[in-house]
Parts: C-alpha cells; sequence; structure tokens
C-alpha cells in the first residue's frame, strides 16, 4: 500500500502540470477507485478528474457517486476541488456536475465539506453563464435546511446579485423570505439586503417587495429593523439614482488599512486630533514578503483557477478604492492595473513603487511613498512626471499625499488622459521625480518641528508597455475560441530569440511583455524541454480579444526559434502584440 499511494501521489502531482502525460494510466487508476486504501483511492479519483476527458466525465461521476459516502470530510473536500477544475475545463458539463454536487451537498457533512461545495458551486455561477439559473435553485434548495449562518449569508448575497439577472427573478423570492421567518437574526439580516436588491433591479417587482419589507420593521432585532425601513423607504421614493448609489452599487470598503491605522492612533496616545477615517480607508497596507509567497502558493494550490481570480480581486480592490476618491469620479470603469513597479532601490532613504491603472481615457498612476528616516517627515507629498516624450500626453489631475511619517506608506496619485483612447501604443517617462517638504522629527517624543524645507528626490524612468493595457482572459476551451474567432486579423511570424538560452526563459518573457493568460497551464514548461506550445489570451483596452499561439522549439544549432500566430478582433491589436513581442 505505501508504494501504491506513492506512486499515485506521484502521479497525480504530474498532472497538475501536464495532465496529457497522465491520460496513459487512466485505465489502472480507474481500478484504484475500489481500492481499500481511502487515500489511494481518493488521489486515484482527483488525478482522474484532473487527465480525465469530456466523454469521461458521465462514468466518472457515477464511480464518484458510490465512494464519497464512505470517505472522510478532508477526502471529499478534496475531491470537490478537482471536480471544479473539472468544470472550468469542461463547461458544456457543468449540468452534470452541478446536479452531482447538488447531491453531495444534501449528504451529512462538516463545515468545511458544506463550504468547499458551495464555493464550487459559486465559482461555477460566476464563470460559467449557462449554470446561473440551476446553480442558484440548487443553492435554494441547501439553505432551506442549512445549519451554518456564514454559508446561508453567503449565498444570499450571491442570490441578491445574480437572481434579479436570471429569466425568472420571482421564483427566488420565496426561498429568500423563508429565510426571514425560520433563521437567525444575521441571516434575517442578510436576506432583508437580498429582498432590497430584487426590488431595485426588477421594477415589477418592487411593489411586492416593498410589501414583504413591511412586514419585517417590527422584527425582534434592531439590524433586520433597520435595513427593512431604510430599504423600503428607499424603493418608496422611487429616486433611480439613489437606488443605484445605496442598494445595486455599494462599494465595500477596504478595512486593513482602517485597521492598522486605528492601531496606530491608539498606540500613539493623542486624543487630540479626531481619527480620520476618510484617510484611513485609502491607506495601503505593506504586505511581507513572505506573505506574498504565501498568498502566491494558495492562488496556484487551487487547481490552475486561482491566479485570474486573485487578479480579479486585486482589480476589484483597486477600483473600490480608486471610485471612493471624488478627484476620479471622472475616469469611468477601471479596465486593469499592472502589478508594482519599484522606482527606488530598496535600501533607498525613500521607497517609491508605482501601480499603473489603465482606464477608457485616462492612465492612473498610484504612487506608494515609504519613508525610512525616523528622523524626517514628509509632507505634500507629490510625483511630478516630465511628459515630453509621452506624444501629447497631459497631466489632469494631480493628489498629494498630506504626510509621510517613519515606516508608514502614503499614498499620491497623476491621473494623465490620453491623447487617442483607441490608441495601444505604450509611453515612457524619461524623468519623475519626488517633490515633498521635509521637517525634522524628535525620535524621541515624536514632535514634529514646524519649519520645513522644499526638497526633490530623482526616481527611475516609468514606462507603460502593452501589458499594461491588457487584460488577462481565462479561457476553458482555448482550441474553441481559437475556432470561432474570425481569421480575418490574423497575424504570423517567425523569431529567433538569441536573447533566451532555454524555452523556459523565453516563455516567461513573453507572458510578461503581453500580460495575457496562459491557458491549459501553457506557462509551465521543463528546463530540459525542446519544443512547447504557448497559449494566450487576453482583452486590451477597448475590449477587443485577442489570441496567442507560440510555437517554439530548440535548433539544432541550440537557438530558441519561436512560430508566433496572432489572432484578435481588430487589424491594430495584432500589430500592436507583434510589436509587443519583437521589442
Amino acid at each position: 500500500p505505501t508504494l501504491r499511494f506513492a506512486a499515485v501521489r506521484a502521479l497525480n502531482r504530474v498532472a497538475m502540470a501536464f495532465p496529457l502525460t497522465v491520460t496513459a494510466c487512466n485505465l489502472d487508476l480507474e481500478n484504484m477507485i475500489s481500492d481499500t486504501n481511502r487515500s489511494i483511492a481518493t488521489l486515484a479519483i482527483t488525478t482522474l478528474l484532473k487527465t480525465g476527458s469530456e466523454s469521461s466525465v458521465d462514468r466518472l461521476m457515477k464511480q464518484i457517486s458510490t465512494f464519497m459516502s464512505e470517505i472522510a470530510d478532508e477526502f471529499k473536500v478534496m475531491v470537490v476541488d478537482a471536480i471544479r477544475a473539472l468544470c472550468l475545463k469542461y463547461p458544456q458539463k457543468h449540468r452534470t456536475l452541478i446536479n452531482f454536487l447538488s447531491n453531495v451537498l444534501r449528504e451529512e457533512g462538516g463545515f468545511e465539506f458544506k463550504k468547499a461545495i458551495t464555493d464550487t458551486m459559486l465559482v461555477l455561477i460566476a464563470e460559467i453563464p449557462e449554470a446561473v439559473e440551476p446553480g442558484l435553485l440548487h443553492l435554494c434548495e441547501f439553505i432551506e435546511d442549512c445549519e451554518f449562518n456564514f454559508l446561508s449569508t453567503q449565498i444570499l448575497h450571491v442570490l441578491g446579485s445574480k437572481g434579479p439577472r436570471t429569466s425568472q427573478p420571482g421564483r427566488y423570492i420565496r426561498h429568500i423570505y423563508n429565510r426571514i421567518i425560520l433563521e437567525n437574526a444575521t441571516v434575517r439580516s442578510a436576506a432583508v439586503t437580498s429582498l432590497a436588491k430584487f426590488g431595485a433591479l426588477v421594477p415589477s417587482l418592487r411593489s411586492q417587495i416593498v410589501v414583504l419589507l413591511r412586514r419585517c420593521v417590527h422584527d425582534a432585532d434592531d439590524e433586520v429593523r433597520d435595513r427593512s425601513t431604510f430599504y423600503g423607504a428607499l424603493l418608496q421614493s422611487e429616486s433611480e439614482p439613489l437606488i443605484k448609489k445605496l442598494i445595486t452599487d455599494v462599494n465595500p470598503l477596504a478595512l486593513d488599512g482602517v485597521e492598522k491605522m486605528v492601531g496606530d492612533y491608539i498606540e500613539a496616545g493623542d486624543f487630540t486630533s479626531s481619527f480620520n477615517f476618510a484617510k484611513a480607508v485609502m491607506t495601503p497596507v505593506h504586505v511581507p514578503p513572505s506573505e506574498k509567497q504565501k498568498q502566491k502558493a494558495d492562488a496556484v494550490g487551487g487547481g490552475g483557477t486561482g491566479t485570474p481570480t486573485a487578479k480579479k480581486k486585486e482589480g476589484n480592490m483597486y477600483g473600490d478604492l480608486i471610485n471612493s476618491m471624488p478627484e476620479f469620479a471622472g475616469l469611468g470603469q477601471l479596465f486593469t492595473s499592472s502589478k508594482p513597479v519599484e522606482l527606488t532601490e530598496s535600501e533607498a532613504e525613500y521607497c517609491v513603487s508605482c501601480v499603473k491603472h489603465a482606464f477608457p481615457q485616462h492612465l492612473l498612476f498610484q504612487f506608494t511613498i515609504r519613508n525610512t528616516m525616523e528622523e524626517l517627515q514628509l509632507e505634500q507629498v507629490a510625483v511630478e512626471m516630465d511628459l515630453s516624450d509621452a506624444g501629447g500626453t497631459e497631466v489632469e489631475t494631480v493628489v498629494k499625499a498630506e504626510e509621510c511619517k517613519f515606516e508608514t506608506p502614503a499614498v499620491c496619485w497623476v491621473a494623465v488622459k490620453r491623447p487617442d483612447a483607441n490608441s495601444l501604443e505604450g509611453m515612457f517617462v524619461r524623468m519623475c521625480k519626488l517633490t515633498f517638504t521635509q521637517k525634522e522629527v524628535d525620535p524621541q517624543t515624536g514632535e514634529v518641528f514646524p519649519d520645513g524645507e522644499e526638497e526633490e528626490y530623482p526616481l527611475d524612468e516609468l514606462e507603460v508597455t502593452l501589458a499594461d493595457l491588457v487584460r488577462p482572459l481565462p479561457l476553458p476551451d482555448f482550441r474553441a475560441a481559437w475556432d470561432a474567432m474570425v481569421a480575418d486579423n490574423d497575424v504570423t511570424q517567425v523569431f529567433r530569440l538569441d536573447k533566451h538560452k532555454a524555452i523556459s526563459d523565453a516563455v516567461t518573457a513573453i507572458v510578461g511583455a503581453l500580460g495575457m493568460d496562459a491557458s491549459d497551464g501553457s506557462d509551465t514548461v521543463s528546463a530540459a524541454a525542446r519544443t512547447h506550445r504557448l497559449l494566450l489570451s487576453g482583452t486590451v483596452i477597448g475590449e477587443q480579444s485577442a489570441l496567442i499561439r507560440a510555437d517554439l522549439r530548440v535548433s539544432p544549432s541550440n537557438a530558441i526559434e519561436m512560430k508566433l500566430s496572432i489572432r484578435s478582433q481588430a487589424m491594430a491589436v495584432s500589430e500592436a502584440v507583434l510589436e509587443a513581442v519583437s521589442s
């Protein structure tokens, strides 16, 4: 058993990166499903789910159905995670897989097991449009007997977000209102908010929702009473701007910065000035490198679906932050945000990094400054950018950081208007400099001396490339997407990549230059690979999609050669991608 377990575990790990390589062992793995050692059987099933073809899904589900009741919850969670990856790989099989998950959800199990199934169904609802309605109905049935408040409130939130946009939104009202009648105060509050969203987004149901909310105004819990009174009054006002602002488009606050600022405020012990909540919401939190690595590992461990999701969450976080600032109210919808770029050395007096945010007609630069000088405080901190080489680009708005204390990050902003909203050309900023008023601080007492001096601090050059104007586009089936897109704007070119000594290095460079999503794990390459196909998909600013197919090989002379095929919805996009790779 020990050797069998080790062998199956090795195959399972290989299947994570190279599923096609393991398919030759599928027949033997299927025989292991009935193994008396449940650990071996679980690994065999999860490996089959990673390597199985679309035609084998139904058969696998039948085999797993009898198996699930015989294993512990920790093994069930592993199987559920593998099913999630399989459904994202073959979205047309969503009905079979969602039915299986809903049946398993009715069985006995602990919180972690139920949460894994619920999270999987919510991911499928978010990623597969056809899975929304059947998925929501199954979740409605689950909350009728759900004993976990966390899961009930999570599902009610999703019902409020997705339910009003379905073909028959009225079918979910009964399930939601039942929670108000039968559940505790926490779930009742979530159900009231969910009902309010139906009333806000479905005008034909608004009068009925108001009647249901009126029945809640005498609830025993004050939170339920306050929510029902507030939402009922809003819906009755028929003021669409108010309804949209306070019910449908409410942006959650990023409270990490608030938590840190409250701690600093209490630790300082100076309560003569009130706590600045508005400033605290905008304060970034420094994430240690070890924590970043852990987050990356968590994303990789999610079966290959974590990375795009993480990027999406990061984009939402930046979008909520920027939307909360009145100075940038006219920029429109955030398209994408880059990774932070360091503009100084890590051991510099003032460490500055920049995140580039792309909007339909603007670029917004977010500069995060960290002051490493304990005896100095910076005030009225801003970044000046020389745009003389940026082709008509103009600075439109500058938001300064009021102060930058020792080891407390501060943020300043520069909004730049792009001369041509449809252009995919990059931008080079030859000179950036930090400007500020420098004041001395008594390290013992923390007292800031009033007199200050105007200072400048040079920063590294800053460049905006195509990758900063591209949003990753995860695809469950790259080949189907390639065949579905018309070939009118195809571009093909052959390259000799003399800069790179191995295919893996070339793949890393191409992915970095384009900022697209690597389909089917094609960004994972063995260091000894002699041939490889890289598949990339992304959406450039202007909502034009692009697909990239790069065939790489090591020539007899040990040079890296690449045939690049680009298929997009506009010739300008194909040419911009070609130029980005060529440079």
